[in-house]
């Protein structure tokens, strides 16, 4: 770890980060006695509605970029201009990964799943105050916490990612983990994305040391976010499983 960055913003994130372990929601996602009909159907709801949360995503790292060079940061802005290209079309995934596992569901329950349906569902509110704190970062006086922001949602990814993709195996089998492409890809690649966003986020705080603190709760703020959106899609899927248990 970088000297500042663990001095001056590692102690900023831990509460945010410790979540993954303690809130409730994730413990119930990653329980070996989770119903495995709940767990698909969260799946389900999970990369259907995350494509709301994704598509977006290059737009916010170049136009970081942009807001970067405006304040002096120039090697910054460029390193997460050519950043953004890689990011292009992820939501994409997300879809795909939706319409396979509703393909999957459809052929074993009822009532069949409608993908357009899913993709048209009104965003909770967990997911427009994550678009929101975007916005409000990148338009604002600190765009680098927007830096954070990636930083801490790729240790979702690394953190969260393998624990879930071993849970799906052991309780929907292979062929439903194998459909989880967007999960798999994040847990690999953004082990590589982390280490980037750690190199700008040091140069940031060698520049700035003041404005740690203020990077990591942005970072912090995305991360409680997420894990309240992940216990969203939680619990709209057992509410929507509860007339089918209610029938048996």
């Amino acid at each position: 770890m970088m000297e500042l960055l663990k001095k001056l913003y590692e102690p900023h994130t831990l509460l945010a980060r410790s979540r993954l372990d303690s809130d409730s929601s994730i413990r119930r996602l990653l329980d070996p006695s989770l119903k495995p009909i709940v767990l698909e159907r969260f799946l389900i709801e999970w990369m259907a509605r995350a494509s709301y949360m994704t598509e977006p995503v290059d737009g916010w790292i170049r136009r970081t970029g942009q807001r970067c060079i405006e304040q002096g940061m120039e090697r910054l802005g460029q390193s997460l201009i050519t950043h953004a290209k890689s990011e292009t079309g992820h939501h994409l995934m997300t879809i795909e990964d939706a319409r396979a596992l509703v393909l999957h569901w459809n052929g074993r329950h009822t009532p069949q799943l409608n993908m357009e349906q899913l993709l048209g569902q009104t965003p909770t509110e967990s997911m427009k105050e994550y678009r929101q704190l975007h916005e409000e970062t990148i338009e604002g006086p600190y765009p680098v916490g927007q830096i954070s922001i990636e930083r801490e949602i790729g240790f979702l990814a690394v953190h969260f990612g393998p624990r879930m993709m071993k849970q799906v195996e052991n309780v929907l089998g292979k062929e439903v983990a194998d459909k989880l492409t967007f999960l798999a890809e994040h847990v690999a690649v953004d082990v590589g994305h982390t280490l980037l966003n750690e190199k700008m986020l040091e140069d940031a705080i060698t520049r700035s040391p003041e404005n740690a603190r203020i990077y990591a709760e942005t970072g912090a703020r995305a991360m409680t976010t997420y894990i309240r959106f992940l216990g969203d899609c939680l619990h709209i899927a057992e509410d929507l499983l509860a007339p089918l248990r209610a029938v048996a």
